[in-house]
């Protein structure tokens, strides 16, 4: 599959850009069908594009948020994704639209990744966009590697949904959707900034295994072309 690279002036002007480039396929979505679904990636990258976003002028009482990947922690931690959105996407004019969490107060992860799977399965087959981010790792959602359910969670054929991973790197137990719920979204984002993180993408452009850099998987294997939006 053919990958896009955008590239803009400064992170300023690569969140301008992304939010009028998503809020035209949200809209786009909401006049085929009446509504639409976003996934959205957590960290400090994407919070000026949030903002950006967050003042779109579409019909936001018709779209339903979600996280590409959340921990398993309480939405009051600062290590939050879901604070993270709710603090900086869901205001102004996107404060009507309808979030849908992956973590919910159960008494293992497990639990709650067979929760999330229930109440999202009506957005993600397909979403309409995805934005994901990326580590320096090579990691992409809660896609590590020696991730322990790593295999399963790149492979094409497990179900769409929310499965639990964890990971040395990854601190607490994740709740993450699988490869095969992202990797068809009408429009799929690589979001990043910094060259650093350009030089981390040249490397997992280059040969290797999936299992090194598990951003590769979306990058060779994705049913949708990867759109990377990049600023230094």
């Amino acid at each position: 599959m053919t990958n896009e690279m955008h590239t803009f002036d400064n992170g300023s002007a690569l969140a301008q850009g992304l939010a009028g480039a998503v809020s035209t396929a949200l809209s786009a979505a909401i006049a085929k069908r009446g509504t639409a679904s976003l996934a959205v990636s957590g960290g400090s990258t994407p919070k000026a594009f949030f903002k950006a976003l967050s003042q779109s002028a579409i019909a936001w009482n018709k779209v339903s948020v979600t996280l590409v990947d959340e921990r398993f922690v309480a939405p009051d931690s600062d290590r939050s994704n879901e604070r993270l959105v709710k603090d900086n996407l869901l205001i102004d004019a996107a404060a009507s639209a309808l979030f849908e969490p992956l973590y919910y107060p159960t008494p293992t992860a497990e639990n709650a990744a067979a929760t999330a799977t229930k109440q999202t399965a009506a957005i993600c087959s397909p979403f309409d966009v995805v934005i994901l981010g990326m580590g320096t790792d090579g990691h992409t959602a809660s896609f590590f590697p020696g991730g322990s359910r790593l295999a399963e969670a790149l492979d094409v054929g497990t179900p769409r949904g929310v499965m639990t991973m964890e990971a040395d790197g990854a601190g607490e137990p994740r709740l993450t959707f699988t490869f095969s719920s992202l990797q068809d979204a009408g429009m799929l984002v690589l979001h990043i900034e910094g060259n650093g993180k350009k030089d981390v993408l040249a490397r997992a452009q280059a040969d290797g295994e999936e299992a090194e850099m598990p951003i590769r998987a979306v990058l060779r294997r994705a049913k949708s072309p990867l759109q990377i939006y990049w600023a230094p």
